[in-house]
């Protein structure tokens, strides 16, 4: 792997059983470096896209990690489990199933198109008192999550073929399809859990141009699937800078910038690579993060 280079971005399919730090740590043996990381958690049972960030590409994270999610999920309606997932107990059955009729499943989903109120699942990463609430129901212990917004941009139900309800969308990060599920379920009055989950898109980026996980120790394929790190934030706007702007951005300096609508987050780019990382107002860059190889 030594003729890799040192920071890029790699587009991974994780398949199901595996954590995601799994597939992270694979990723450190297989390519011998350290500092690796990814931009978005999948459950175990999850398989799908992740984005695993190499060397410098790690301090991209907080900026892909934001991008738009995409999942084909099934939901087993009729029983409710206490993980929201196949994986739990069944906490509530209900035989109504049967009546059920892909109209009224159609109704119901749509009902959660757009933006919505949330309430996490209680066995997530989300935070009770400084202390991950998964841990806290796996001690048994009553509490309760407050809900967050989140914005289901696309809802399109595919197929129906009971107790299964098959669903594709593409929503916000920081939505829960588990909690979607749940609520599906309680919208028919039946209960559901979620049964099968594939994330096939983060942003613009597509699981079909993702390597296999058992493909990290193959240095041909790796090196055909990386993105440099500026290919990486190819969703963000990118100034190109001259050698005198460069070197006053490499010391962390602020930047005049010309050009009509340059405002906001973007990419500061030099020679082809990515420099810096800043937010623009009144004409003036100012970087928070500078990237030097």
């Amino acid at each position: 792997m030594s003729l890799l280079p040192k920071d890029f971005v790699l587009q991974v399919d994780k398949p199901e059983g595996p954590t995601s730090h799994d597939v992270v740590k694979a990723a450190r043996n297989a390519l011998g470096v350290r500092r690796v990381g990814h931009t978005g958690t999948l459950d175990p049972f999850a398989s799908g896209l992740l984005l695993v960030c190499v060397g410098q590409a790690t301090r991209l994270s907080e900026y892909l990690s934001f991008l738009d999610k995409t999942y084909e999920a099934v939901a087993q309606v009729g029983s409710a489990t206490d993980t929201l997932d196949w994986r739990g107990v069944v906490v509530y059955e209900n035989d109504a199933w049967t009546d059920l009729d892909p109209v009224s499943i159609e109704s119901a989903l749509g009902e959660f198109h757009g933006e919505i109120e949330q309430v996490p699942p209680v066995y997530s990463a989300k935070k009770v008192s400084g202390e991950r609430a998964y841990q806290r129901a796996r001690r048994g212990e009553d509490f309760s999550l407050a809900p967050a917004a989140v914005t289901i941009h696309e809802l399109e139900l595919t197929e129906v073929e009971l107790p299964q309800v098959r669903f594709r969308l593409r929503c916000s990060s920081g939505t829960y399809v588990r909690a979607l599920a749940r609520d599906l379920g309680v919208a028919l009055g039946v209960g559901a859990h979620l049964k099968r989950l594939r994330r096939t898109a983060i942003g613009g980026f597509h699981v079909k141009d993702a390597i296999a996980a058992d493909d990290l120790i193959d240095s041909a394929i790796v090196s055909a699937g990386l993105m440099d790190p500026l290919e990486a934030l190819s969703d963000m706007p990118v100034l190109n800078v001259d050698e005198k702007t460069a070197a006053q951005l490499v010391h962390g300096r602020t930047v005049q910038v010309a050009g009509p609508g340059v405002q906001g987050t973007i990419a500061v780019a030099y020679k082809g690579g990515l420099l810096a990382i800043g937010e623009v107002c009144d004409s003036t860059f100012r970087p928070r993060k500078v990237f030097v190889s």
